[in-house]
């Protein structure tokens, strides 16, 4: 027999070299004269049946067999060598895959859930406020709409209104307040001619427009007056309503303003006006940019006598009891990471909403830590929100609702 003859046999592309030799060799032995051996033909690939010709395979008895199953990682040399433990639940197994993690994820941040606090000025374009990076005092006439605006493009339909008064509109019983033609009643009625379905919060306190910083008139011995406060208050309230504010939100921590407030709106014919109460504003270290982008430092003392002590936890169940017995339609904690344990409480103790104030401190903490490389920003501001809420807040005051926002919406 003559021996085959191969002739300049070439390897065809989608062949490795150790294929090649085998199927050469294999063409060799198969020869039985001289011949001119051929590169071994590629099988065709299974043409893709139709989800029918599968149904009818499966109901003939010719189910496909099951894919072997992949090789079992390797561990790192060094690893040791231990017994598998007997462990009846394994709470990994819902965190082992994204899809399950989603699944059973049990709170869930939205755009909904953020309210905008908005610095507003009287002047024509923004002014950077410096010690909030990325926040700025906003123009009425424009400004104001234009953030409106992009906050609305990513599902934030809800802010509140902060004013940066002129000193000379400052008086010590802070008249300006309840100025119908005020910079807060302005930019109401501007909004709401924009936007109607806008929600707008008012922020009702003296604060930014009284000459002393106090939230209250004050006395010439320092006591901040009670109830000429609150009469000044309810004349703020009523007057935000009239502008077409949807839910007026007293800071002020005065006694009894809740119950005055609602019966001064109620006699005017805003009962659906409503009444976010800041239930538990504690005197807290973490106001201080609020307070330089607003000029509203106090000009002597400090708000312990009307704010609440950072010591104190019960306390928060008497303000609670009250704000509900006096007619408030929503519960606030002020600030809201410093105090996720009264969140919690008042989440637990009322069936009214629950809002938190992520504050001005909160914020610049994060963006400070950010810029220096300390921590990963984007991860930081879902955390720190997403932690607000599970501790039991329905809506979060946030300066990052815009960027929360766009984040949750895949936009960076």
């Amino acid at each position: 027999m003559a021996p085959a003859v191969l002739h300049s046999i070439s390897a065809p592309a989608c062949f490795s070299p150790k294929q090649f030799v085998t199927a050469r060799s294999s063409c060799a032995r198969s020869c039985r004269v001289t011949c001119i051996a051929e590169p071994p033909t590629v099988k065709a690939s299974t043409p893709t049946r139709s989800v029918e010709e599968c149904e009818a395979a499966v109901v003939a008895g010719n189910a496909p067999s099951a894919p072997p199953p992949p090789p079992k990682p390797r561990a790192p040399q060094g690893t040791p060598t231990v017994s598998t433990l007997h462990l009846p639940s394994r709470p990994r197994r819902n965190r082992k895959s994204l899809a399950l993690r989603n699944a059973f994820q049990e709170t869930v941040l939205t755009p909904a859930n953020f309210i905008l606090p908005l610095f507003v000025h009287e002047g024509e374009t923004n002014s950077p406020i410096r010690a909030m990076p990325g926040c700025d005092r906003l123009g009425w006439r424009h400004g104001l709409l234009e953030e409106v605006s992009k906050a609305r493009d990513v599902g934030v339909n809800s802010v509140v209104l902060f004013p940066k008064v002129p000193d000379a509109l400052k008086s010590a019983t802070a008249d300006e307040c309840y100025n119908e033609n005020g910079l807060v009643h302005r930019s109401i009625r501007l909004l709401k001619d924009k936007f109607p379905d806008l929600v707008i919060y008012t922020d009702v306190a003296l604060d930014p427009y009284n000459s002393d910083g106090h939230d209250g008139i004050c006395r010439e011995d320092g006591v901040i007056m009670n109830d000429e406060t609150v009469h000044q208050l309810c004349k703020q309230a009523v007057s935000q309503a009239r502008a077409g504010a949807d839910v007026v939100s007293p800071s002020d921590m005065m006694d009894g303003r809740i119950g005055a407030i609602r019966a001064a709106l109620d006699a005017e014919g805003f009962t659906d006006v409503s009444i976010m109460a800041y239930t538990a504003k504690y005197a807290s270290a973490f106001y201080g940019p609020f307070r330089d982008a607003l000029d509203s430092n106090p000009r002597f003392g400090d708000k312990r006598t009307y704010q609440m002590n950072p010591g104190n936890y019960r306390e928060a169940l008497i303000e609670t009891r009250t704000d509900e017995r006096e007619g408030a339609d929503i519960l606030m904690v002020k600030p809201a990471l410093p105090y996720l344990d009264v969140i919690r409480l008042l989440r637990d103790s009322s069936p009214l909403p629950i809002s938190a104030y992520q504050v001005s401190g909160e914020y610049s903490m994060i963006k400070a830590a950010s810029a220096a490389g300390m921590l990963d920003e984007k991860k930081a501001i879902l955390e720190s929100l997403l932690c607000i809420k599970r501790a039991g807040a329905d809506v979060i005051l946030t300066y990052f609702a815009l960027q929360a926002a766009r984040y949750l919406a895949g936009e960076a």
